[in-house]
């Protein structure tokens, strides 16, 4: 009987180290289509030191290597964010993005567009942003688009990861031209939203970086709060970049200069028009694979579908 036991209290602890790896990796074993373009390898690095001020919780906020790289912090008396100094008007941003280990219900880590400051009832909006969850390293990667104040209408997809964000920095990376916007992960296009769209983003944006509590809604839309046992939440941005069009604020008409020029234009190169082949195939990839919400789908939301989703 003994024997017995131990045998039944073996596979029990077998079935659960298998479930919880399950848990944590259960897409780690997809492999991205190659030969795409690396975006974040042709245009230049910027100081988060230089370019950017604290938003937000400002001794949670942490400069290191000289400015190059920063760590944000949640804590129970605060999150953190940076903005940029600039606003722009199209371009290309990414940063390098190492999440927090452990578990991290309820956290949301933003990478995004904004101007809301300036236009508080009809702020326009490009959302990356990296939702904790009740399983340990099971992050979730939300986008979003706004435009006009249009919160109530948002347009968001949620992915499944191929990696454990929390190992080591990620590229997450923004398009936005006057064709499209397009959310890239390590280089590979998830999300393509065109001008077609009713719903676009059109005035001059700063750029945020931020950790924050989203208890209310980010993790099974509430079901799991922050569990501040687990904090300090901390968040490691690298690797930053920004080029395009910086908005003149003292100009009369709108005017722009761009800022860390390459041979690459992401705002009027012939290049970001539209996605080459193997972007596209790499898309499809990720979506098929990866895609796990779409408002397109959801219709208890939408009655009648945005005219972008026919």
């Amino acid at each position: 009987m003994a024997v017995l036991q131990e045998i039944v209290v073996l596979c029990l602890l077998v079935l659960c180290m298998a479930a919880s790896v399950s848990a944590h990796s259960r897409h780690s074993h997809y492999t991205p289509p190659p030969n795409v373009i690396r975006l974040t390898d042709v245009f230049s690095r910027v100081s988060i030191g230089r370019e950017y001020s604290t938003f937000f919780g400002g001794s949670n906020t942490k400069l290191l290597n000289n400015g190059s790289d920063a760590n944000l912090a949640l804590d129970k008396s605060s999150g953190s964010g940076l903005a940029s100094r600039n606003k722009f008007y199209y371009g290309f941003f990414s940063a390098a993005i190492k999440l927090p280990s452990g578990l991290s219900p309820g956290v949301v880590v933003a990478f995004y567009l904004s101007n809301a400051d300036n236009y508080p009832h009809n702020h326009d909006e490009i959302d990356i942003e990296l939702l904790g969850h009740d399983q340990r390293n099971d992050w979730v990667l939300q986008t979003n688009v706004y435009a006009n104040g249009s919160t109530g209408t948002g347009r968001e997809e949620k992915f499944y990861l191929w990696f454990d964000p929390t190992e080591q920095h990620h590229h997450y990376s923004i398009i936005w031209n006057s064709h499209h916007v397009v959310f890239l992960v390590d280089n590979i296009p998830v999300r393509e939203f065109a001008h077609s769209s009713s719903v676009y983003p059109s005035k001059p944006m700063s750029l945020y970086a931020t950790i924050w509590d989203g208890s209310q809604w980010a993790t099974h839309g509430g079901k799991y709060p922050v569990n501040y046992k687990y904090a300090p939440f901390v968040v490691s941005f690298a690797e930053m970049e920004m080029t395009g069009c910086v908005f003149n604020q003292t100009a009369i008409v709108t005017s722009c200069s761009m800022a860390n020029p390459s041979s690459l234009d992401p705002v009027d190169g012939p290049e970001f028009v539209r996605l080459s082949k193997e972007q596209i195939e790499a898309m499809d990839w990720a979506r098929r694979k990866l895609m796990f919400y779409s408002y397109c789908n959801d219709r208890s939301r939408f009655k009648v579908m945005p005219s972008e989703c026919k």
